[in-house]
């Protein structure tokens, strides 16, 4: 009965959870990105640059860019707009504008297994080899905490690759070019948002999202494994054994491609010839006859950059 009338209380004051029942407003901005991509240091550069005079921390983050299984009902309504929504949910259709983030999913893969090591999720007992398992077939370190469904990398990835060759609001990010240029790549969010975007304030935005000023909010907040471990790129090489690197390049070794990702246990251009998402590339570019072929085996980094560019241009 308490429970009931606790909830009744929450509703009737805006003090609820509304997951994905949140109305979506048509100038919402939403951020998307699977599981351990970015998707906390993302948020902490665009509240930090939207936000200059204010501090932005783990207590405070939810109210400026919005995560509907956290923020309540009543910070959604009260928000200015437009209102910048997080997820890691596959492609939504009701968001005519979409900042998406991915990662090389052989760095994804381990960042999940070291999350569920020092959560202490998983015993020894529990291998690297388990978790790619696991990791193919759509389980991640989010889903011991959460009710909601991903789906594997590859589903989620691949759902945003594809709405980006016929979605005209879609802004395609990778976490590794984020780490090269984090200035670089938040005035490419701020000019798809329309958000402020002078010299200043980037620059100011990037120094207070530093990736060590987040682990110090966080040990604030009393976490003790941080959910943005220090930033960096390429593990994989030293740390996945190439079996394992095969299990996923075989999976998904098309859409890495597309993405510009180097593959090592197959051919780059041969995973995409095959793939749909290369013939959806193609179709989106107008192509036929030589053209087609050269679009397809091109260079992969260049033109998933390219794809980027032209989905803000549009």
């Amino acid at each position: 009965m308490i429970r009931y009338l606790t909830a009744g209380v929450k509703h009737a004051f805006g003090l609820y959870r509304p997951g994905r029942t949140v109305p979506v407003r048509p100038d919402d901005i939403l951020l998307a990105s699977y599981p351990n991509s970015g998707n906390t240091w993302m948020r902490f550069l665009i509240a930090n640059l939207v936000h200059p005079d204010r501090e932005v921390s783990y207590g405070n983050l939810h109210q400026l860019v919005f995560d509907p299984d956290v923020s309540v009902k009543r910070d959604f309504d009260r928000a200015p707009r437009p209102r910048i929504v997080k997820t890691h949910g596959s492609f939504d259709p009701r968001y005519r504008r979409v900042i998406y983030l991915v990662r090389d999913p052989r760095d994804v893969a381990l960042a999940q297994y070291q999350r569920l090591r020092q959560l202490r999720s998983i015993g020894d007992e529990f291998s690297l080899e388990d978790l790619i398992g696991r990791f193919l077939a759509g389980g991640h370190a989010a889903s011991l905490v959460s009710t909601d469904h991903f789906g594997s990398w590859g589903e989620n990835a691949g759902s945003w690759l594809a709405a980006s060759f016929r979605h005209p609001g879609l802004l395609l990010l990778r976490y590794e070019d984020l780490l090269a240029d984090a200035a670089r790549e938040l005035t490419r969010v701020a000019e798809f948002a329309g958000l402020p975007e002078t010299t200043e304030r980037i620059s100011q935005a990037v120094a207070r999202s530093a990736p060590d000023k987040i682990t110090d909010s966080e040990k604030e907040q009393g976490r003790d494994v941080p959910l943005v471990p220090s930033a960096k790129s390429g593990g994989w090489r030293s740390d996945l054994p190439k079996p394992l690197v095969a299990r996923i390049e075989a999976a998904w070794g098309d859409i890495m491609a597309c993405l510009g990702y180097e593959l090592v246990t197959r051919d780059s251009h041969s995973a995409l010839e095959s793939s749909l998402l290369g013939l959806l590339a193609v179709g989106a570019a107008g192509s036929t006859g030589e053209q087609r072929e050269e679009a397809l085996v091109g260079d992969t980094s260049e033109r998933a950059g390219l794809s980027a560019e032209r989905t803000t241009a549009r």
